[in-house]
């Protein structure tokens, strides 16, 4: 998806709402579980109830690779159930020599049909160039996480610029090896304090902000923090939406819990 229509959709649907589809098996309705694919089956009426309110799904893969090949097929089936209005990510990690993450590339933006995907920036430039090498296709790499191990490394200072922290000279040098038409940047909601700093950083650039509703973040303060002037973030929420019931209408409530974040949304537009 080209960044001029991602922009489009949000302004046309007055959201920024990205829906995190981390289907875990153990948490679905237990009736799901006759199902022939449970994941899909609740991922399909998920999507159904949640389109008219969201730009933006969100598949952590983890949770289906951990359930083998059904996993993957069920995967496969939401990904190309979604349809091309709707920005889609792999949430996937991924990160390695640039012959390996050549071919995560092409798994996840070739044949798989996914926008976009999530990579770590550790190792380096040639680690996360081959995912920057398809036309209209997107690297979210990972800047400052909400998780409490962002305080071993990202938010650790560099000895050699005590003034600096690692997050900081990572979205620095990351944004200098792709443009902000095929790079984003992953920030976690709980570090609001960060944001303006954030945005100093990467002005132009779209951010990922998962943690809003189970992990804590404020909608409202990462909306005036954060937001630039072609609006510039997808805000993630998964839990809060896809599991808010766990019984027969666990459909329709993700349809109102999303319905109602995205009227929050409006306000900020």
């Amino acid at each position: 998806m080209k960044r001029s229509a991602l922009i489009n959709r949000i302004r046309e649907s007055k959201s920024y709402l990205c829906v995190g589809l981390d289907t875990d098996l153990e948490k679905i309705p237990s009736f799901l579980l006759q199902e022939e694919d449970p994941l899909f089956s609740f991922n399909k009426a998920i999507i159904d109830a949640t389109l008219p309110y969201c730009v933006s799904y969100k598949i952590n893969t983890a949770f289906y690779e951990a359930q083998g090949l059904k996993g993957w097929q069920a995967l496969e089936k939401t990904i190309k159930y979604i349809p091309s209005t709707h920005f889609t990510i792999a949430d996937a990690k991924r990160g390695d020599i640039g012959n390996t993450s050549t071919q995560y590339a092409i798994a996840f933006l070739k044949n798989l049909p996914f926008d976009s995907i999530t990579v770590a920036p550790y190792m380096g430039e040639d680690s996360v160039k081959p995912f920057l090498q398809f036309e209209d296709k997107w690297a979210i790499v990972l800047g400052l996480t909400s998780n409490s191990g962002a305080m071993d490394f990202e938010l650790r200072t560099l000895d050699s610029t005590p003034s600096v922290k690692l997050y900081e000279a990572v979205i620095e040098k990351v944004s200098t090896w792709g443009s902000i038409e095929n790079l984003m940047f992953v920030v976690g909601a709980t570090r609001s304090d960060e944001f303006i700093n954030l945005r100093r950083l990467a002005p132009d650039h779209f951010f990922l902000v998962p943690g809003v509703g189970a992990q804590g973040g404020s909608l409202e303060e990462i909306s005036k923090k954060a937001m630039n002037k072609d609006v510039g973030i997808l805000v993630n929420v998964s839990r809060d939406i896809i599991f808010a019931s766990n019984g027969t209408d666990f459909a329709a409530v993700a349809g109102l819990k999303a319905k109602s974040y995205a009227l929050e949304m409006a306000k900020y537009l």
